[in-house]
Parts: structure tokens; sequence; C-alpha cells
């Protein structure tokens, strides 16, 4: 899968491309149920530059060896025959930081997203307990508490939630702060 960001066969998208081929691989050796997307692309983009570096560091030292001259898409054309050098190249350092990869998806974005999803499911039927709202409205909801810490601000108790009076406001925050403070914990 590595070698396919090296050999960049597109002008751009390459690295998505990659991450989506990896994707695919864990798709298919069973390592997520059908249909789930195994969320290892959010670690890799938290660790963008580890990944650039992993890449580099088989890629840079081969830049030497590369005859290559630009041409007028801003892409580059390579001029002699590279394939020897990517045929069987050592990918120890890719392995390992996919594994990794992986590794902090199980262990810490998976279980923090079911933590999330189910504080939100908590928060969300504790407001149709208060209030009767539309899940998008409910959703806006949520999404401005967490800007203001757990605070509904004063615009919004003047605009989008104008029709919630104090005592539901009140409730709404204390619903809020019960769901997520153990989200956190």
């Amino acid at each position: 899968m590595h070698s396919f960001v090296y050999i960049h066969p597109y002008v751009d998208g390459n690295g998505r491309l990659h991450r989506w081929l990896i994707h695919h691989a864990l798709a298919a050796a069973s390592y997520s149920p059908p249909g789930l997307v195994f969320p290892v692309s959010a670690v890799i983009l938290r660790n963008i530059d580890r990944y650039r570096a992993v890449l580099e560091s088989w890629s840079a030292p081969l830049l030497p060896f590369i005859e290559w001259r630009p041409t007028v898409s801003a892409n580059v054309e390579v001029l002699n025959d590279t394939a020897v050098f990517y045929r069987y190249f050592d990918a120890t350092a890719h392995a390992t930081f996919l594994y990794a990869c992986v590794e902090q998806t199980v262990e810490h974005d998976l279980p923090q997203e079911v933590r999330f999803l189910q504080a939100f499911d908590t928060f969300s039927e504790g407001v149709q307990q208060i209030i009767d709202m539309p899940t998008a409205q409910a959703e806006l909801l949520h999404k401005f508490l967490g800007q203001n810490d757990g605070r509904l601000s004063q615009r919004a108790r003047t605009k989008e939630f104008a029709a919630l009076d104090d005592l539901e406001v009140e409730r709404i925050e204390a619903l809020y702060a019960d769901a997520f403070e153990r989200d956190r914990a």
C-alpha cells in the first residue's frame, strides 16, 4: 500500500487514496464489521508529521538516484527507470507506524467515540423528556452547549432557543453536564 504513495500516479489525492487503500485492506481482512469504516485515518492525520517522516525515510535517500524534470503542469516527469527502488523496499517503519495507528484507534479513538455516542444519546433522550424538539435542533443545542462550557449563551437563548424558559435551560444545562462529565471521565 505504501508503494502507491511513492509511485504517485495522480497529480493530487495520492495520500487520500493511500489512506483509503489502508481502510480497504483492513476491511478485506475482516478487521472491522462489514459496513463499518475503521477510523484509522483520523489517527494518521493527527500524526501527519510522523506519517510524512515515515514516507520520507524511504523516499528521501532515493532522490539523488532519480532523474527528473518539472512539467508545465507543475508536476514532475521521471526520466530513468526507478521500479527497482520500490519493488522490494523495506517497509518496516511503515508497518510499525500503521500498527501504532491501528492500536491508537482501538485503544483510544473507538472507546472515546463510543463514550461520546452514549453521552449524546443520554443527552438527546433527556432533552426530549424536558421539551419535544426535532433531532436537528437537539444537535444544535448540544453544539452550542459544547462551545460554551455547558452553558447556553444569552444569544442562543434569545434567538435559536428563545422558546425555552429559564427552568428548561437550567435542566438542559444540568443534563449536559451530567452526560458529558461522565464522557470525560
